[in-house]
């Protein structure tokens, strides 16, 4: 009896050292149990994988009920050893809901030993209940989650409850909401750097663009003295942001751009058109909505409130920006307006930067900022961390857009690459979340960066065979293709590749996270 004892204890030490690694996932994937359920169904074997050492030692229990009870405790051991919590790019965040989680787990998981010790004398019935429920780990730590479900609903209710009663304490408040398929990081970044410039503005912070990202922004950074709020919205299903919305009570709205980005949660664009209106159809008759007209998805779709339009190429837009001219040291540009011509220059490269810039200029001066305030603003910005951020490293320059992931911005992030002399570089895992169009889509991006870089660096086996593909059809030299499974050994070819007497340019496009 004692040593069933001892292989339960092994057999609950390996499931909860390896429910850390689902937890993570869990985290990563907005603690959903659908897109979680999903994110499962496509891994099947990697789960199997981490379950054959538990396998090979079970299968000695029936016929060796010593040896077989020993080499499994050693298996489990092993197994938990090998599964234990790795470096992640992204780390698991031990918030409440995560220890609470962890908590239900772990019981559940002791009543299954509980349950387990009573076939005790049944080895072979035994051994199998202890492989099923190994593999079932996932599913198990899913079942905790519904049973948390009744309380978390709770505690979420009060925090936007309390969120709520925040913000309607604050009838001067001034809510500013963004969204769009790409984009509204930096307009919420440009937008807040030029509003402080005449008065106290609140952002939400990173990438706070969830229900609850907004909600821990409100309750624990909003003060009396903030004059605006501006919000930044994301969605992954239909209602996301109508539920951001029902909480903030936005005024004013900007949608940045809408593309076939989340795919695979919207499935239809017409479905990601409907979601990133709700902001604008929240406003109402008093609110004024801020839009893109570059991006026919925004500009044919009817709207009730007031609207200011902008853009780079629709040239009727309220605020147009023209005479865009980039260079390695930075972005000059004019802003059309009623006839009226203002100069701007900002350190940012790229005319996609241009069009987010003329996003935020819009707002900013039809809520009052002078344009002598807006000129300097401009020049006070300072690049998006991961969005076209420019830095340098050991001597080389590195064009950061790893937080990107859509095709547009990935071709303004090529476009951008060719704007600077030197070896060109890229390294980049792909886009993801683009559903049926998602080959198609990194295939076109292929071929674009075969007409600008000099080598190839792709992060990721079968899921980059499309880039690939587009490479080769442009005629890439396959010697300058290079395929690697960690990033880490991408950056460390791109440092060590050859550039003569030029300078090395690296370009990050994408950086996914580990539940990829």
């Amino acid at each position: 009896m004692i040593l069933f004892l001892l292989l339960l204890a092994a057999f609950l030490c390996y499931n909860i050292i390896n429910n850390l690694y689902y937890v993570h996932m869990f985290q990563l994937n907005g603690y959903k149990p659908k897109v979680q359920r999903a994110w499962l169904a496509k891994r099947l074997p990697p789960i199997l994988g981490r379950c054959l050492l538990i396998l090979f030692g079970l299968v000695f229990v029936p016929f060796f009920p010593v040896g077989g009870k020993i080499v499994s405790i050693l298996c489990f051991l092993l197994s938990a050893y090998l599964c234990r919590p790795r470096k992640a790019k992204k780390p698991l965040v031990y918030t409440a809901r995560v220890k609470r989680l962890l908590c239900t787990d772990g019981i559940l998981w002791v009543l299954i030993c509980v349950f387990l010790f009573f076939f005790r004398n049944l080895l072979p019935l035994a051994a199998v209940l202890l492989a099923a429920a190994s593999f079932f780990a996932p599913w198990i730590l899913l079942f905790a989650n519904f049973i948390n479900r009744p309380m978390e609903t709770g505690i979420n209710n009060h925090y936007i409850n309390d969120a709520k009663r925040l913000i309607r304490q604050s009838p001067s408040l001034q809510v500013i909401g963004i969204t769009g398929s790409y984009g509204k990081t930096s307009v919420k970044y440009f937008l807040q750097t030029l509003l402080s410039t005449v008065c106290d503005s609140l952002m939400t912070p990173e990438s706070y663009n969830t229900t609850l990202g907004v909600v821990r922004t409100v309750r624990e950074q909003l003060h009396p003295t903030h004059e605006y709020f501006v919000c930044e919205m994301g969605a992954r299903n239909i209602g996301d942001i109508r539920e951001i919305c029902d909480i903030v009570l936005p005024s004013y709205g900007i949608l940045t751009a809408i593309g076939p980005q989340h795919l695979e949660s919207f499935r239809s664009i017409e479905n990601i058109v409907k979601t990133k209106f709700e902001l604008i159809d929240s406003l109402g008759d008093r609110g004024t909505a801020f839009l893109n007209y570059d991006n026919e998805w925004i500009r044919n779709r009817p709207v009730s409130c007031k609207t200011v339009s902008y853009g780079i190429e629709y040239q009727n837009a309220d605020y147009f920006g023209t005479d865009i001219s980039v260079s390695k040291n930075g972005t000059s540009f004019r802003v059309i307006h009623k006839g009226e011509s203002m100069p701007f220059f900002t350190s940012l490269i790229g005319a996609h930067n241009v069009q987010n810039l003329v996003g935020a200029i819009a707002a900013a001066h039809t809520l009052g900022v002078p344009v002598k305030e807006l000129q300097m603003g401009v020049r006070q910005i300072q690049s998006v961390p991961h969005r076209l951020e420019l830095t340098r490293r050991q001597g080389i320059t590195i064009i950061d857009d790893a937080y990107n992931s859509n095709p547009t911005g990935a071709k303004a992030a090529l476009d951008t690459l060719s704007c600077f002399d030197g070896v060109r570089i890229v390294i980049t895992p792909g886009m993801v979340e683009l559903g049926e169009k998602e080959e198609e889509c990194n295939f076109t991006f292929g071929r674009q960066m075969a007409k600008v870089c000099d080598y190839a660096i792709l992060i990721g086996g079968d899921r980059t065979v499309p880039i690939q593909n587009g490479l080769i059809q442009e005629g890439f030299p396959k010697e300058k293709l290079f395929v690697y499974r960690q990033f880490a050994e991408g950056i460390q070819r791109a440092y060590a590749l050859p550039s003569g007497q030029k300078e090395k340019v690296i370009l990050l496009e994408n950086d996914l996270p580990d539940n990829y």
